[in-house]
C-alpha cells in the first residue's frame, strides 16, 4: 500500500504483470506503483503502469464500471478525457494515470485495460482512497434532553473537515460491542442507544482515525427520568373524617431531577413544595373531596398525579350526560359525564364490561353492527342519589346531495356541492374527483360536508364527476354526482284572469350550473314599458330577452300583456356567457297556437 501526501514521484514499485498470449506475441501490462494508494485530499499522484509485447496498444481507464479516458499509445491525437474529470486526470505519454489535486469523492477501484489486435487484452486493477485530517471534530447528543423511555438517542460527531476510516465507541471507558444490536446501533457518525433507561447517563467517548489523523472525543449524558409512581400517605389514618379534624398528607415520587409536588383541591391549587407535605388543620364540610398530587419533572415536563379522597357527601347536580363521538373515525368513544359531587359520581356502561369511572368517563369500542341502533346506557352510582342517562349510535342515513351556484368577485363560478348524511357520530365526508382524493383542502368546507369548485368556463366544471362518501365508524353511504350545464325541468305558465299578467315558473334539475336566467318572449310589444321589463325592438315573431333573473330565482312574473295578443315565452339558462338550452315556449292570448321548440327557435 502507498500513502501519498505530497507531489508525483513518490512511489514504490511494486511489479504485476497480466500477460495474455496472442498467435504472434504477448501484450504485457505492469504496475509500477502500489495497487492500492491512500492518499490527501489534494495531493498530486499517478497511478504507474509499463507495457511491453506491443507497440501503440489501445489504452481506456475505468472508474469501477465508468471509462474515464480512452486512447491510443503513441496517437497525435489527444487522449479522451469524460469532461467531469477533465480537471483532476491527466494521461501520461506511457499510459499511467495523473491526478491533480485530487478532490474528495475520486476514491474508488481504476482499472487500465490496453488492448492491441492479434495480441488480446491485458488489465491492472488499483484501488485508491481520499482521505482529509480531522479539524475541528466535535460530539452532541440528539435529543438535547434525553428522556427514560424514549425510542432511543443519538450521539453524532461531526468535524469541519476529515474523512473517517475507524470508528470506535466506549460508554464509562468500556467499549461498546457491536454484538449488543439489541441496545446499541453504531451507524455511519453516530451512536444510537435503544430505549435509553437511567442506567445510560454516563461518559461517552469515540475513537476517530484515518491513516493520515485521529482524534478522541468525549461527552457526558444525561438521562432523565420520572417522576414515578407517586406515593400518598395519610396521618392518621381514618376511613373519614369529622369537622374540626387536623391531618397531613404527603406525596414522594423518584425522579430526575427531584419532582416538584402540587396538591389541587376542586381545582385550586393548594401547595406547590418540594417535600410534598400538606397540612389541613380543623377541615371543615366544604373541605372533603378528592386531592389530587400532581408531581412534575420540571426538564422533561412529564406528569404524574395521584388522588385521595376525604368524605363528606354531596350530589351532583343535574342529571348525567351521555355522548358518543369518535376521534379516529374507527372506533366509537362512549362518554359519560356527572360532575360536582362528593365524593364524585361512578359511571359505568352495563352493556359492557370494561372498567368504571369517576364523573367523566369515556369508553373506546371497536365499532361492529351490534352496535348500530343499539341504545347504550350509563349508570351514574352515587351515596345519595343513583341516575342514568343513554346513547345510540346510528350508521349514516340515505341522503341526496345538492348543488348551489354563484359567482364569485373574481368573477369565477362557484358550483358548491353539499353532502350532509344524519348520523351518530356525525358523519365525515370524503371527497373523490374523477376517482381520485381531492387534495386541495382549500376546497372543503371546515365540517367536510360542502365541496366548492369554480371556473370561469363551465364546460371546465363538468369534466370530472365527483363522489361523496359519508363515514363513520358504523358505515358509509356513497353519491355520484354528475355536474351538468345549465338546463330547466318542469317549465310552466299560468295566467291571471285579466289577461295582462302572466307567471312563469320553472326547476332546475339537481346537478345543473345555472347562473343566471333569460326571460324570452315572441309576439308584439308590451302595451306600456315597465320597471320590471326590458322592452325590445325587432321582429315580433323572434324570441328576444325582456327580463334577466338571478340563478337563485324560480319565477317571473310578466306585466302589461295585451288581451287580445298572442305571446310565446319562454326560459333560457345560463352559466355566465354560456346559455343552455331553451325550454319549450308556451302560449298565451287568442291567436292560433305554434310551437316553438327549444332546438328550433334561436334569439
Amino acid at each position: 500500500m502507498k500513502r501519498h501526501k505530497g507531489l508525483i514521484g513518490q512511489v514504490f514499485i511494486f511489479l504485476l504483470s497480466f500477460v495474455f498470449s496472442g498467435s504472434h506475441g504477448e501484450l504485457i501490462v505492469s504496475a509500477l506503483s502500489p495497487m492500492r494508494v491512500d492518499t490527501l485530499a489534494g495531493a498530486n499522484l499517478t497511478l504507474t503502469v509499463f507495457f511491453s509485447g506491443a507497440p501503440d496498444p489501445a489504452l481506456t481507464w475505468f472508474k469501477g464500471p465508468l471509462p474515464v479516458v480512452t486512447w491510443t499509445i503513441g496517437s497525435d491525437s489527444p487522449a479522451d478525457v469524460a469532461e467531469k474529470y477533465r480537471e483532476v486526470l491527466r494521461l501520461e505519454p506511457n499510459g499511467s494515470l495523473s491526478f491533480v489535486h485530487v478532490p474528495l469523492g475520486y476514491d474508488g477501484n481504476y482499472t487500465v485495460e490496453m488492448t492491441k489486435s492479434g495480441l488480446g487484452t491485458a488489465s491492472v486493477n488499483f484501488t485508491l482512497r481520499v482521505f482529509e485530517p480531522f479539524q475541528n471534530a466535535t460530539v452532541t447528543a440528539f435529543p438535547d434532553l434525553i428522556q427514560e423511555g424514549n425510542e432511543e438517542f443519538l450521539l453524532q460527531y461531526r468535524m469541519l473537515r476529515g474523512v473517517v476510516e475507524h470508528q470506535l465507541w466506549f460508554f464509562n471507558g468500556h467499549p461498546i460491542a457491536e454484538e449488543d444490536s439489541l441496545r446499541y446501533s453504531v451507524r455511519a457518525a453516530s451512536l444510537a442507544v435503544r430505549e435509553p433507561h437511567r442506567n445510560d447517563a454516563g461518559r461517552y467517548t469515540v475513537s476517530l482515525s484515518n491513516p493520515f489523523s485521529n482524534v478522541t472525543l468525549h461527552l457526558n449524558v444525561t438521562v432523565f427520568y420520572g417522576p414515578d409512581e407517586p406515593r400518598i400517605q395519610i396521618n392518621p389514618v381514618q376511613d373519614f373524617y369529622v369537622s374540626e379534624d387536623s391531618l397531613t398528607l404527603s406525596c414522594q415520587a423518584g425522579g430526575s431531577p427531584q419532582p416538584l409536588v402540587e396538591w389541587t383541591f376542586d381545582g385550586e391549587t393548594l401547595a406547590d413544595s418540594q417535600d410534598g407535605v400538606l397540612n389541613l388543620s380543623r377541615v371543615q364540610t366544604s373541605q372533603g373531596g378528592l386531592y389530587t398530587c400532581l408531581l412534575r419533572n420540571q426538564k422533561t415536563g412529564v406528569q404524574r398525579q395521584q388522588s385521595i379522597e376525604l368524605r363528606i357527601y354531596e350530589r351532583p347536580p343535574g342529571s348525567p350526560h351521555c355522548s358518543v363521538l369518535s376521534e379516529d373515525n374507527l372506533s366509537l368513544q362512549y362518554g359519560c359525564w356527572w360532575s360536582g359531587g362528593t365524593p364524585p359520581a361512578r359511571l359505568s356502561f352495563p352493556e359492557f364490561s370494561e372498567g368504571k369511572g369517576l364523573e367523566n368517563f369515556t369508553l373506546t369500542k371497536n365499532a361492529s353492527v351490534e352496535l348500530d341502533g343499539k341504545i347504550v346506557t350509563c349508570q351514574a352510582q352515587h351515596p345519595v342519589q343513583n341516575n342514568h342517562c343513554s346513547v345510540t349510535a346510528k350508521n349514516p342515513q340515505n341522503f341526496l346531495p345538492t348543488v348551489r351556484t354563484h359567482v364569485d368577485p373574481e368573477g369565477k363560478i362557484v358550483a358548491s356541492i353539499r353532502c350532509l348524511s344524519r348520523a351518530t357520530p356525525p358523519a365525515v365526508v370524503s371527497w373523490f374527483r374523477g376517482g381520485e382524493p381531492v387534495g386541495d383542502g382549500s376546497l372543503i368546507s371546515d365540517d367536510t360536508t360542502r365541496l366548492d369548485i369554480r371556473h370561469r368556463n363551465v364546460s371546465m366544471l363538468l369534466v370530472q364527476n365527483y363522489t361523496c362518501t359519508c363515514r363513520n365508524p358504523l358505515g358509509d353511504r356513497r353519491k355520484d354526482v354528475h355536474l351538468q350545464g345549465p338546463s330547466i325541468s318542469n317549465f310552466s305558465l299560468f295566467p291571471h284572469k285579466d289577461g295582462t299578467i302572466v307567471t312563469l315558473t320553472w326547476e332546475v334539475p339537481p346537478a345543473s350550473i345555472v347562473t343566471g336566467f333569460d326571460i324570452q318572449m315572441s309576439g308584439p310589444p308590451l302595451v306600456s314599458a315597465a320597471a320590471n321589463v326590458t322592452q325590445s325592438k325587432g321582429s315580433t315573431d323572434a324570441f328576444r330577452t325582456i327580463l334577466p333573473k338571478p340563478g337563485s330565482a324560480r319565477s317571473a312574473d310578466i306585466f302589461h300583456l295585451n288581451p287580445k295578443s298572442t305571446y310565446h315565452f319562454r326560459v333560457v339558462p345560463r352559466a355566465l356567457m354560456i346559455e343552455g338550452p331553451p325550454t319549450k315556449a308556451h302560449r298565451i292570448g287568442p291567436g292560433h297556437e305554434q310551437s316553438y321548440p327549444s332546438q328550433d327557435i334561436r334569439p
